[in-house]
């Protein structure tokens, strides 16, 4: 009976040490992730939404111990093909970036059901297995900017440089106005749209920095720009601008652009930040791990450092914004935003009904 009992014991041991080392093996496999970005035509260099998800890339194949590679895609026809490009070469998780791209993502996940796909500002309807939405509540972040915009000004008029009117553009515009109306219902927002195609939208610093000139020409003393590197150039028009005796200011998009756009540091006294980079390290140790599920992950956003202008932003104000985010997410306060142009005075009315 003893001999027996031992070598039961040893089996199970033996069963124990095995499955452990497979266990082992599996993980150690998953951690070997080859990870594609296809970028949209904003550039994993635009200082904002494309780097932002390249760099969330690089971070999160490191905490895994996988590889990251990207494709910078030159046409809006190109998607697919882009997409395809690391299908063709196995690549077990892909991140497409942008809403323009959601369309060619559900086409290559539904015939690739073995590949996960991850897709930033975009939510598969109807879901798909192995692909999930990273989406975020721009309209949240582009009312915190807006307080600080309306609050700051001292000519009564602000402006919005736009690229396309995809989804995030839109609430981001959204969320400035009704920010801007929140802290100061008689402020003047003078709010411009690409007028071109998605693909020159992003990519235009010529026409973001001409749109910001002829804001500040017509008054505005404040510009957020939320356009690529169309919304740099438009940064870079404001922070020429600026001088002692005409003090001017101008907010970033999507990342802390103090880093990324350094030559909008005259006057980029913050950014409305969206954590691309934190948001996509989490979704990659998921599927490193084989937890990650198709549907939809929302981030985390909000307002940036005023790094060199902390002191140049009232206590007042910076006190206005801390509430306006609790507000925001207790819900006692609404933007107003949908995806479609909301009116001031629609945000307004839901804002005082809460």
């Amino acid at each position: 009976m003893k001999r027996r009992l031992f070598l039961v014991f040893v089996v199970a041991i033996t069963c124990s040490f095995v499955l452990a080392t497979r266990s082992a093996a599996t993980r150690a496999q998953g951690k070997a992730l080859k990870i594609g970005v296809v970028t949209d035509v904003g550039k994993v260099d635009d200082g904002g939404f494309n780097q932002s998800a390249w760099e969330g890339a690089q971070a999160g194949a490191k905490a895994i111990g996988g590889t990251a590679d990207y494709i910078e895609t030159q046409s809006t026809d190109d998607y697919a093909s882009n997409i395809d490009q690391f299908v063709s070469k196995q690549y077990d998780v892909i991140i497409t970036v942008g809403f323009a791209l959601g369309d060619a993502t559900a086409a290559a996940a539904t015939k690739n059901p073995t590949i996960k796909f991850i897709s930033v500002d975009n939510a598969f309807n109807p879901p798909i297995d192995n692909a999930t939405g990273l989406v975020f509540e721009e309209d949240k972040a582009g009312f915190l900017v807006g307080v600080l915009a309306a609050d700051l000004s001292k000519t009564g008029t602000i402006a919005g440089v736009y690229g396309f009117q995809v989804p995030a553009v839109v609430k981001y515009k959204q969320g400035f106005e009704a920010g801007a109306k929140y802290a100061k219902p008689d402020i003047k927002v003078i709010s411009t749209y690409y007028p071109g195609g998605i693909d020159k939208a992003f990519t235009d610093p010529e026409w973001g920095g001409t749109t910001a000139g002829q804001s500040i020409d017509q008054g505005a003393d404040i510009v957020f720009a939320a356009a690529g590197k169309t919304g740099n150039g438009a940064l870079g028009e404001v922070a020429k601008r600026t001088t002692k005796d005409k003090p001017l200011w101008c907010i970033g998009v999507d990342t802390d652009q103090w880093t990324t756009v350094p030559e909008a540091q005259p006057c980029l006294v913050a950014s409305a930040v969206k954590l691309i980079n934190p948001g996509l390290v989490d979704m990659l140790k998921q599927a490193s791990d084989g937890t990650l599920k198709g549907g939809t992950f929302t981030g985390e956003v909000g307002i940036s450092d005023f790094h060199d202008f902390a002191k140049a932003v009232p206590a007042d104000v910076q006190a206005a914004i801390k509430t306006a985010e609790a507000d925001l997410a207790s819900g006692k306060v609404k933007t107003g935003a949908s995806g479609s142009e909301a009116t001031p005075e629609a945000t307004m009315a839901a804002t005082a009904a809460s």
